[in-house]
């Protein structure tokens, strides 16, 4: 009898060290577990809506100013371009013409030309029609192609949401890539009182084989305007 309680009692504490041997493993699968889904949890770092620095951009073809079709591929044997949405109507972008004609007669020899494209709906603001466009391109003596986003395709494309925007965009084997975006600089009232030129220095960054700090500024304009829905 002895030793069959003897025996008894050795089953059931076998069973014992079993179910807590289980526990434990159950309980470290569970810690496994949570630490898994924490990790699977944690948010991506957000980017800017639209292209990012370093993103390649799709070519396009846009009517301009004087009827012909430009594409962003006609500029393959630049070295890059400074594409600028604005527009006719908005007092910001009306305040940085003359700059962005500098910018133009200042680069566009070295490799940088102006592309001007307007984003604007102009059943929303009729200035902005190709024949506002016209007037002020030639108001102004633009030497570079104005381009109207016809169906507002491209500019959501790129995430601009501003007039005046740049995107400046550098050739790498035949690929235009986004190196700067944002604003032309730090004053947009005077001229006479920028201390930072963003894209000037972002430029001459790329050309010394460097990259532009900063390489994104927020632009300050006029939204693009569109139909409400």
């Amino acid at each position: 009898m002895k030793t069959l309680n003897y025996f008894l009692m050795s089953l059931l504490i076998i069973g014992l060290v079993a179910c807590n041997s289980g526990d434990t493993t159950t309980q470290k699968a569970k810690t496994t577990e949570g630490k898994a889904v924490t990790t699977t949890n944690v948010s991506p770092k957000p980017q800017k809506r639209g292209y990012n620095i370093g993103d390649a951009v799709m070519d396009f073809s846009l009517k301009n100013i004087d009827g012909s079709m430009v594409s962003l591929s006609d500029f393959e044997d630049d070295k890059g371009v400074i594409l600028i949405f604005t527009c006719n109507h908005c007092p910001y972008a009306v305040m940085y013409e003359d700059r962005i004609n500098d910018l133009h007669n200042t680069f566009a020899d070295k490799g940088y030309p102006v592309l001007a494209v307007n984003p604007n709906d102009p059943e929303v603001v009729p200035e902005d029609d190709m024949a506002g466009m016209k007037q002020r391109a030639a108001e102004k003596g633009f030497k570079f192609p104005y381009l109207f986003d016809e169906g507002q395709k491209i500019y959501p494309v790129f995430g601009a949401t501003r007039t005046p925007e740049v995107y400046l965009l550098k050739n790498e084997g035949g690929k235009m890539v986004v190196a700067y975006s944002g604003a032309i600089d730090d004053n947009h009232k005077n001229a006479d009182d920028v201390k930072v030129k963003y894209v000037e220095e972002a430029i001459e960054a790329v050309i010394n084989g460097k990259n532009p700090d900063p390489n994104f500024t927020k632009a300050v304009g006029c939204t693009i305007k569109t139909k409400k829905s």
